[in-house]
């Protein structure tokens, strides 16, 4: 190890019962706020190296005002120039938040609660020491995903390297404000995950069609290993289906708005029969299955039966069936018979991308909701060997599931139909091997419950004292000290804290392997671009201008 860089003296307890002040000089600029420190303490199993990070730092040793009153003269020359005795050195008071000492045994860190003495000396931990103890797992290790490096020190001097089976079941979140690098972060950590280390089991639901670049990962080196290559399928909007028999009842009132109460019990009346005759195996209902035609069959049976009872539900049924026709009957995403095969989405080394981006948002929620209703469902069955090899339903691996734009599918308010399979999800998934990854620019918007139900967390600059308040009341994994960082984060720094590392730190994003395809448009460039390719279209543009202009004249009798 490197020889201790001592950085100040401890002064004494801090504001809080585990902090700790410290007076340093600072010449070489170590102490910065997220920087890790360490002093000796006894304790009963000998001297022990308790870590600390620094939280505050203050200037204790100021120039007089008179010094600093002519901007064209450096303070520190008229105070030479007068014999000022303070002139050679700043002071500064740094706060230290105690961690403790790290133990191989429990895998975790363990408070002493014991301070430093006043005039004890603390030292800059070393890099090498950082490297052992923040992070559960090492780089290229199977399990590990190296996502950056400790931002107080040089470039990937301390690796930041997470523990994929926690965040994988006990659920992540990224979140962050616009343009702060989070589906660059996303991306990251998706090539992480389908390194040959990993072979990761991934589907993204892509909102807004910006992660097709993970195809490049097949050609690159970095992800090859022998034979294995990892497979990157793109499902386009247009591709992505949901068989009507998946549907539940709720699924179909949320994609029907506005029925009336008559309709409301047409449709559940309609939905029961055919999940009878299902059940039963008999009639055009075959195969375990249903399809639209089924439905509608049965709510015009209905009709019939009350007209001829002496009822007219006629305007029901009619909008009813109108309802319905315009949701389902030339719709690209919910079809009779294709559906979204388990077997295909998931496998280990494939990462599948269902991009959404040109559908309606209710659709999108359906579909997810289906989605994670029916994977949950097929973990389940399979590791309680409800289902055998070669069934659909059979699905022997974890799956880890990232969703874009989390807010819009658990919204803090509303009544959106994937947010209660996305609660069960989040507190039963663990048991079965569904991981759930939620991405978020509006944590203020997301709902709470699942926010605190993700057990790893990625936090990058929040400026929005809403979204701030929000983080701070459902991440329990980070003190209020980094959260205080939170804005003046730059892109592609992040706090990374939960269960994935043995301490919250702030960390440096690497650099993507693959493109990152979520680049804002330069609408300059665009612009300027567009003027210098078509010299002729803006000619013609003139012509056009100057004849509707003339059109206009002759109109009006000028």
């Amino acid at each position: 190890m490197v020889d201790a860089i001592k950085i100040g003296t401890a002064k004494g307890p801090g504001d809080h019962p585990h902090e700790f002040l410290v007076i340093t000089p600072d010449t070489d600029g170590h102490c910065k706020i997220g920087e890790f420190v360490y002093y000796h303490v006894d304790t009963d199993d000998g001297s022990r190296t308790v870590l600390g990070r620094i939280t505050k730092r203050a200037q204790v040793r100021l120039f007089p005002d008179t010094f600093l009153a002519s901007p064209d003269v450096p303070p520190g020359e008229i105070a030479a120039a007068i014999g000022y005795d303070d002139a050679d050195t700043d002071l500064f008071e740094v706060s230290v938040v105690v961690m403790g000492y790290f133990d191989p045994h429990l895998s975790a860190f363990v408070n002493p609660r014991t301070l430093p003495r006043s005039g004890d000396s603390v030292f800059l931990a070393p890099g090498e020491m950082l490297s052992q103890v923040l992070s559960k797992r090492r780089r290229e290790d199977v399990g590990s995903a190296y996502v950056g490096w400790l931002l107080s020190r040089h470039k990937e001097e301390v690796p930041v390297v997470l523990d994929v089976n926690e965040f994988t079941s006990t659920h992540l979140s990224i979140i962050a404000g616009t343009g702060s690098g989070k589906s660059y972060l996303a991306g990251v950590t998706i090539e992480e995950l389908m390194r040959p280390h990993n072979k990761g089991c991934v589907l993204i639901a892509d909102p807004h069609g910006e992660y097709d670049t993970l195809d490049q990962m097949a050609n690159r080196p970095e992800f090859h290993d022998g034979d294995y290559r990892p497979k990157v399928k793109i499902l386009k909007p247009h591709q992505v289906k949901v068989r009507m028999c998946n549907l539940t009842l709720d699924d179909l009132r949320y994609l029907l708005p506005t029925l009336g109460e008559r309709m409301e019990w047409i449709l559940t009346e309609a939905h029961s029969r055919v999940q009878r005759r299902v059940r039963a195996g008999d009639g055009s209902a075959t195969d375990g299955q249903w399809t639209l035609n089924d439905l509608i069959n049965e709510i015009r049976k209905i009709g019939q039966e009350r007209m001829d009872e002496g009822s007219d539900y006629s305007s029901s049924v009619d909008g009813l069936l109108w309802r319905l026709e315009r949701a389902f009957k030339n719709s690209p995403n919910f079809d009779d018979d294709e559906h979204l095969d388990l077997n295909a989405l998931f496998r280990p080394g494939q990462c599948t991308i269902l991009q959404l981006h040109e559908m309606e948002g209710r659709d999108q929620q359906a579909i997810i909701a289906t989605l994670l209703r029916r994977v949950l469902r097929a973990r389940m069955d399979t590791e309680k060997g409800k289902v055998a090899e070669g069934e659909e339903r059979y699905v022997p691996y974890p799956v880890f599931v990232l969703l874009e734009e989390a807010h819009h599918f658990a919204p803090q308010s509303g009544d959106v139909i994937s947010s209660g399979i996305l609660k069960q999800v989040l507190s039963e998934g663990r048991k079965f091997g569904v991981g759930v990854g939620l991405i978020s620019q509006r944590p203020g918007k997301l709902d709470q419950d699942v926010l605190s139900q993700c057990m790893t967390h990625f936090i990058m600059r929040i400026v929005n004292p809403i979204d701030q308040a929000s983080v701070a009341g459902a991440v329990e994994s980070v003190g209020r000290d980094l959260l205080d960082e939170l804005p003046a984060l730059s892109k592609g720094q992040v706090v990374i804290a939960g269960s994935s590392l043995n301490t919250p730190v702030i960390c440096q994003t690497r650099g993507r392997l693959t493109k990152h395809g979520g680049t804002s448009i330069n609408a300059a460039d665009r612009w300027t671009e567009f003027i210098d390719r078509s010299p002729s279209r803006d000619r013609d543009h003139a012509v056009v201008e100057s004849r509707t202009r003339r059109g206009q004249i002759f109109r009006t009798g000028g």
